[in-house]
């Protein structure tokens, strides 16, 4: 009986003139797998991944069974003739002639004719291409997607290009050029950087009288080489050019035989493979995924070879993730696998040249190196052409440069490449960059764990300190767990106390034959003496990340040298890049830095010495700065010290920008100041956490903050420094108000303003009345707090000062908010507000917006309450203030709950408490805890709101806030009542009534005897 299998075009089954589509594009593709492989076995998981690529279906190995139910259901159209698919044990096998597969059998007629096109049959090689050209009926499996559908359509596709150029080469070797032109004409236009096919098409128009065209051509790809491979044009181009204009006949320019010609040696048709052993593999599996994708699923016959770089600093594990991913792709390059070590780095030996980097790579595809050309151009051409229609998988291991690279590219070709380089290697055509970072905790101890093997006994506690010793890098994992092998006799805490012991970690990752300390050396000596510098130099920096002012400071360079000089480290992948010009270092490369600098043979004491203190330096002066713009109130003593010849961040150029500032260098800011504790005098830690005291306020950092400040304090009074006493306690005084410790920063603000007084300095004394009414704000009395704001107030307007007569009456506003006086706070809260846009200051913006917002809720205009905290929250987000954005959070919340938004509000203060504790803002988190209770009691969760009432009664009466303490008995009391216990609702409710009438609270009074007497009603009556 006719039977075939067509994959060319549609996917079907034919016979005796009737064809089965077979419907489901699965069963078409499931199909199309069994019978590419006719005769042979295919896997269960190679099927599966040939469906439905990385994302197979729950059960895919039932949908898989499904599918060649209806393959078999399908080929019964041949009746008793009908091939037999065989199940094996996971493995399926469609048991049919190849040449009963149209594109097997055009495949096995297009190898057929090549191996008889070099001159032996050379007619019949035309009738097995003319067999082949019958059994092609368009791009195959075609309406079928996928990565397997891909890559059988290259495979074919290089079928196909080399049919056309077997026939183009035996009609050209006839003389019959004229119908040479037609077969590679549209092959050209396709591959336009193909330096084969223009050599023939252009002998092909140059014998059929078409000179001007061949001359056109030639020029055009060797243009078009240049531009898009980055490479000169080899040899051939350019004799086939001379060729031409000298008038040499086009036979001679093709030659018939070899005889006519010497023509490079030809391999033998070996498969290379030299690749190193595999390793039991850990981790890396989004990479391992990107790279097998790239190499499996690209255009393998594209005009620009398929390039992976994959680069990181040493020890970061490249090479063997090449060689890992070459073992598990081994199949899918059946022509070889080569490893070719381009010793970039290697103290010992000098990195081949490119002459002799090709000559190795022929030699291991199989040809002679006695007979190998000696000219580098010969070899580029000759590598080329042998790779031309080779499908091989090459690694170039441990590059230096792209120039080192382009000579090694196969050009037009499926062979991929996969660069390893400690270098970040731009300019290469077409490359897709691979940056390996260091392994996850969780891999890093897996990878500890199998490099042991399943023989030894760990502790997870110890491998997980010795992965985080090793800095998760896993060449300094793998010496790690060698010198465990090593001694039988050890335990994992052995070798933990080994390495944390004497000389650093760096010093005791060694084992018999490596060292790290030897593989950073190699980085290092690569450097010049202006990078070594830099890199030794950032050994001295405080902190984890960096920017390019602080080395600056540390090298004494000009800020765009040292941009320029972390750019080319960042090449080397020696620094890091996180976020946009900012830089961090791994820490094992930073303690050999310092060992560098320990050594003493590049950098004196002096100089290290010095570059510590300009960076200290370089540190205290840009947040003096930074202060100055983002807390414009704040009473100051300068800095006297001289001008610094470090460079400042032009970024800062405003509040916002200043804030920004303070905000990311704070883990720096914080190092400073404890290096300072340590090793400055007292005189420097005082003007030092004088200058940072506004951002350790702000940013939640009290716990650093108090006893700086205190140590503060105590030197400028021992030094008899009134002034810069004063402002000390002014300092201490804000970061107890903010620890909610208000008892504490009333008396430590009274201090200060007594000394203002004697020294009648009336801005000082003006800030600490301030700093004292936010004490007494936040503690109900309010009355008091509004007489001292009236007195401040009335005091500024004598003045030009905007920003202070804005905050005074933004102040002000609060207390006549508390106290009922709604008319008042709104008349000062719209004349602040307008201020502080009109000057731009944006914290007192937030501010007041999330006053004006209290105000609307307090007066039931709820909707106007969270357009105004939404408008409040947008500046909080601008100025990044953590402390800012929970609180105003916490205030949004609280309106959408009085909204019947109650899961939502509970979801916002889900987001704000933890902040608010963790930055120790003590009555911002009574005040949450308070608003999640009535959230809690709004939903019926009675028992939830009780718990978080008692808690923040806890926590207001810890701090003494009486304000807040009035709210919170409030809502407790209701709790109480709704869980049925009235009588001691009743007794809470009292307690409420008897604080707001001790801190003159009217409408908290009100309310609470309103309850009350509804309570007792209620109680009276049961």
């Amino acid at each position: 009986m006719d039977f075939e299998i067509r994959l060319s075009g549609s996917v079907e089954i034919r016979a005796a003139g009737r064809r089965n589509d077979l419907g489901s594009t699965k069963t078409r593709l499931a199909l199309a797998c069994l019978a590419w492989d006719a005769g042979r076995t295919v896997s269960v998981d190679a099927l599966i991944h040939r469906i439905w690529d990385e994302h197979p279906p729950g059960k895919a190995r039932e949908a898989l069974h499904v599918h060649i139910s209806r393959v078999r259901s399908s080929l019964r159209i041949a009746g008793g003739d009908a091939p037999a698919i065989v199940s094996r044990t996971n493995s399926y096998s469609l048991e049919i002639d190849p040449d009963l597969v149209d594109l097997r059998c055009y495949t096995s007629c297009v190898e057929r004719a090549r191996s008889m096109g070099d001159g032996r049959d050379e007619e019949a090689a035309l009738r097995l291409l003319d067999r082949a050209d019958g059994l092609w009926h368009g791009e195959p499996l075609a309406g079928i997607t996928g990565s397997w559908a891909e890559h059988l359509r290259v495979a074919v596709e290089e079928s196909s290009l080399a049919a056309a150029m077997t026939r183009a080469e035996i009609l050209l070797r006839a003389g019959r050029f004229t119908d040479a032109v037609p077969v590679l004409l549209p092959l050209v236009e396709a591959h336009p950087v193909d330096e084969a096919l223009a050599e023939r098409l252009a002998v092909a128009l140059y014998g059929s009288n078409r000179t001007a065209e061949a001359t056109r051509l030639l020029q055009r790809t060797r243009q078009r080489v240049v531009r898009d491979i980055g490479l000169d044009a080899g040899r051939g181009l350019h004799r086939v050019h001379q060729g031409i204009l000298a008038g040499t006949p086009a036979e001679d320019l093709f030659p018939r035989t070899g005889a006519e010609q010497k023509a490079p040696p030809r391999p033998t048709r070996q498969v290379p493979d030299n690749l190193p052993r595999d390793v039991p593999w850990a981790g890396r599996r989004d990479e391992l995924r990107r790279l097998s994708s790239a190499l499996c699923e690209g255009q393998g016959s594209s005009d620009i070879v398929t390039v992976e770089a994959i680069h990181g600093m040493g020890g970061i594990g490249k090479s063997s993730l090449a060689v890992h991913l070459a073992h598990r792709l081994r199949e899918r390059f059946p022509d070889g696998r080569i490893f070719l070590h381009l010793g970039g780095y290697s103290a010992d030996r000098t990195p081949p040249t490119a002459a002799r980097a090709l000559t190795e790579l022929l030699r291991l595809v199989g040809m002679d190196s006695k007979e190998l050309p000696r000219e580098l151009d010969e070899l580029i051409a000759l590598w080329r052409s042998v790779a031309h229609d080779r499908r091989m998988l090459v690694i170039l291991d441990d590059a230096t440069s792209s120039a080192q690279i382009r000579p090694l590219l196969p050009g037009s070709s499926p062979t991929a490449v996969v660069v390893t380089s400690r270098r970040r290697l731009p300019g290469l055509p077409g490359v897709r960059p691979v940056s390996l970072d260091v392994l996850s905790a969780e891999d890093a101890a897996a990878l500890f764990s199998q490099r042991l093997g399943r023989g030894r006994d760990t502790d997870p506690a110890d491998v997980a300190e010795i992965v985080r010793i090793c800095g998760h890098l896993p060449l300094a994992i793998e010496i790690a767990a060698s010198r465990l092998l090593a001694r039988p006799s050890w335990a994992t805490s052995d070798l933990l106390r080994q390495l944390g012991g004497s000389g650093g970690h760096l010093a005791q990752l060694r084992d018999a034959d490596r060292t790290l300390t030897h593989v950073f050396a190699v980085s290092y000596d690569a450097l010049n003496a202006e990078q070594q510098l830099v890199f030794r130099r950032i050994g001295l920096h405080v902190g984890v990340e960096f920017r390019p002012p602080a080395i600056a400071a540390l090298t004494g360079f000009s800020l765009e040298t040292v941009e320029r000089v972390l750019e080319e480290l960042h090449a080397h992948c020696l620094v890091f890049e996180p976020v946009p010009l900012r830089f961090t270092m791994h820490d094992l490369l930073r303690d050999y830095a310092r060992s560098l600098i320990e050594a003493g043979d590049a950098d004196s004491e002096d100089d290290v010495r010095q570059a510590g203190q300009s960076l200290v330096d370089h540190y205290i002066r840009t947040a003096d700065r930074a202060d100055r713009l983002a807390y414009p109130f704040r009473s100051r003593t300068d800095l006297d010290v001289g001008e610094s010849a470090t460079p400042t961040c032009p970024e800062i150029v405003d509040s916002q920008s200043a804030e920004q500032w303070l905000i990311a260098e704070s883990a720096n800011l914080l190092v400073t100041l404890d290096w300072l504790a340590k090793h400055g005098t007292e005189r420097q830690l005082a003007i030092s956490v004088h200058v940072l005291a506004g951002f350790l306020d702000m940013e939640g950092h009290l716990v650093e903050a108090e006893p700086l400040l205190r140590r503060a304090a105590a030197h400028w009074n021992a030094a008899g420094d009134s002034v810069a006493r004063a402002r000390a306690l002014l300092d201490l005084c804000a970061v107890y108000t903010h620890g909610s410790r208000y008892d504490e920063a009333i008396a430590t603000g009274s201090e200060a303003r007594d000394i203002a007084r004697s020294l009648r300095d009336r801005e000082l004394e003006g800030e600490c009345v301030h700093q004292i009414t936010i004490s007494l704000w936040q503690t109900g009395r309010y009355a008091l707090a509004r007489s001292l704001q009236k007195e401040s107030l009335n005091s500024l307007l004598q003045t030009v000062d905007i920003l202070r007569i804005s905050r005074c009456r933004n102040l002000l506003g609060i207390s006549h908010l508390h106290l009922a006086e709604y008319e008042e706070a709104l008349a000062c809260f719209t004349s602040a507000l307008a201020d502080f846009t009109a000057i731009g200051y944006e914290r007192g913006r937030y501010s007041t917006l999330n006053n004006l917002a209290e105000l609307r809720k307090k007066t039931g205009h709820l909707e106007d309450a969270e357009t105004a905290y939404r408008q409040a929250m947008v500046v909080a987000e601008r100025m990044g203030n953590p402390r800012d954005k929970a609180t105003i959070r916490m205030n949004l919340a609280s309106v959408m709950d009085e909204l019947g938004r109650t899961d939502e509000a509970l979801a916002v203060y889900g987001l704000a408490l933890p902040i608010l504790k963790h930055v120790g803002d003590r009555r911002a988190e009574a005040i949450a805890l308070t608003r999640i209770g009535r959230a809690h009691r709004a939903a019926g969760r009675t028992d939830e709101a009780l718990r978080h009432h008692v808690a923040a009664l806890e926590v207001t009466r810890a701090i003494h806030a009486v304000g807040d303490e009035v709210d919170v008995l409030f809502d407790l009391a209701a709790a109480e009542r709704d869980a049925g216990h009235l009588a001691r609702a009743v007794a809470t409710l009292e307690e409420s009534l008897a604080v707001s009438r001790s801190i003159g609270a009217p409408a908290e009074e009100a309310r609470a005897a309103a309850a009350l007497a509804e309570l007792r009603g209620e109680f009276t009556d049961r």
